[in-house]
């Protein structure tokens, strides 16, 4: 007998086959069961007839939800069913029966986003869960793609640090050995910086972590970020890789991730117009965009998630804001040389209310220009050497950004909080399961 994953289901119409899972759900209507079942690949609806299958019939009536079980029947196309197949059962295997007097835990009903946090391990089976993490497998997937596909190198940045890249008051400290102090990064900049003064092109994607007491549905303390580094990249270089790189994991989850994007019930015409070029304004510009529509900002002052979703309104697809104060922005960002107040920094900022995706800027590259730089920040000197050394030993002009994954992945899905779209998240007072 053919085994199949539910994904497959479509190719094998008319065919008998097996498939391993779960029951999601079951509705009994007299004579006739309806079962539902998941497998990790999607859904499928099953009809058990007692009068044809009453051996398969009796093994199902009454199963408990997520008990897992090996199917044997043959698909049909159903347009009512979910998916458009369904699974006419004729044999099934009882791998594992959920007792009933421990049900599991998530019924089909509203639950309580707490209790669904504290049951994380189990809620990533339903079917939404699912699909939203199918759908960060493939932005990762794209992503690695078109990076791979521009000529970068992956490569890897260490989670220990010995100091702070982008300030010291979002830093988780580790004791490390014989009483060394550490810190859990909060990027692999510097380090991606170093290397690609070796191999040139490169990025890093791994978890970064950010001590921020932040309850925002934007923010985590640990989450994803891929991040570019490329030698004799300037800033105009950078920015338009941000817009390639965007595009490319959107057009890749609409392309490959069609009914994940149903599951979600997301409006995929706000997807499918993200494609370079996209609108670039700077600062002063994003400046005046905010006072016109009644928000009192000033030049100065930080954008925050009332700020970038008013700016974000006036565009159809992800804005660039581009040359930033550099008094407001990280030490190793190199000023505009006809406006040396301002940054050759740029953020990109999602539609429909998701925020800064992606933070990059050309970096300095003028070894007293830096060491200036980390004074004026009265960070460690003793702990930048070796990143003093990249300006000491051939410099060149270089530039790269960070992308954070769960955000991206939260504005495609549609999701409303961010704590969706990573398996496990940690957040503030959450570090369980």
């Amino acid at each position: 007998m053919t085994t199949i994953t539910i994904e497959q289901a479509g190719k094998f119409d008319g065919q008998e086959v097996t498939l391993k899972g779960w029951l999601y759900n079951l509705r009994e209507s007299g004579k006739l069961l309806f079962p539902i079942f998941r497998d990790g690949t999607g859904i499928i609806q099953g009809v058990c007839a007692l009068k044809e299958n009453p051996e398969a019939f009796e093994s199902l009536k009454g199963l408990t939800q997520e008990s897992s079980v090996i199917v044997t029947g043959k698909i049909r196309a159903e347009k009512r069913a979910p998916g458009g197949y369904e699974i006419g059962v004729t044999k099934i295997h009882i791998v594992q029966k959920v007792p009933e007097s421990t049900p599991f835990p998530i019924q089909l009903k509203e639950h309580g986003v707490d209790f669904l946090l504290d049951q994380r391990h189990l809620w990533i089976r339903t079917p939404r869960q699912a699909a939203i993490l199918r759908i960060r497998a493939e932005a990762i997937r794209s992503a690695r793609e078109y990076m791979d596909g521009q000529g970068y190198t992956l490569t890897d940045a260490p989670m220990f640090t010995p100091a702070a890249c982008e300030g010291t008051s979002t830093l988780f400290e580790v004791n490390y050995i014989d009483d060394q102090k550490a810190y859990l990064t909060q990027s692999g900049q510097l380090y991606a910086e170093a290397i690609a003064m070796a191999l040139g092109k490169v990025y890093t994607f791994g978890p970064t972590f950010r001590a921020e007491k932040s309850k925002t549905r934007r923010h985590l303390t640990e989450f994803w970020m891929l991040e570019p580094e490329a030698a004799y990249v300037e800033f105009d270089e950078v920015m338009s890789l941000g817009e390639g790189l965007v595009s490319a994991i959107v057009q890749a989850v609409l392309k490959n991730k069609p009914r994940e994007l149903e599951t979600l019930k997301r409006d995929v015409t706000k997807l499918e117009n993200v494609k370079p070029p996209f609108p670039r304004i700077s600062y002063e510009d994003a400046v005046a965009v905010l006072n016109k529509n009644g928000n009192p900002a000033k030049f100065g002052d930080d954008f925050g998630a009332d700020e970038e979703t008013i700016i974000s309104k006036e565009f159809d697809r992800p804005v660039l804001i581009h040359h930033y104060p550099s008094a407001m922005k990280a030490f190793y960002m190199q000023p505009d040389p006809d406006r040396p107040e301002l940054a050759l920094a740029f953020d990109m900022i999602a539609p429909e209310g998701y925020g800064e995706i992606i933070g990059g800027s050309q970096r300095i590259h003028d070894y007293d220009l830096l060491l200036k730089r980390l004074r004026e920040h009265h960070l460690p000197e003793d702990s930048f050497q070796w990143y003093l050394d990249l300006r000491r030993y051939g410099s060149v002009p270089h530039s790269g950004f960070g992308m954070g994954l769960e955000r991206t992945v939260a504005w495609i899905c549609g999701t409303e909080h961010i704590r969706e779209v990573i398996p496990f998240p940690r957040m503030i007072y959450r570090v369980y399961p």
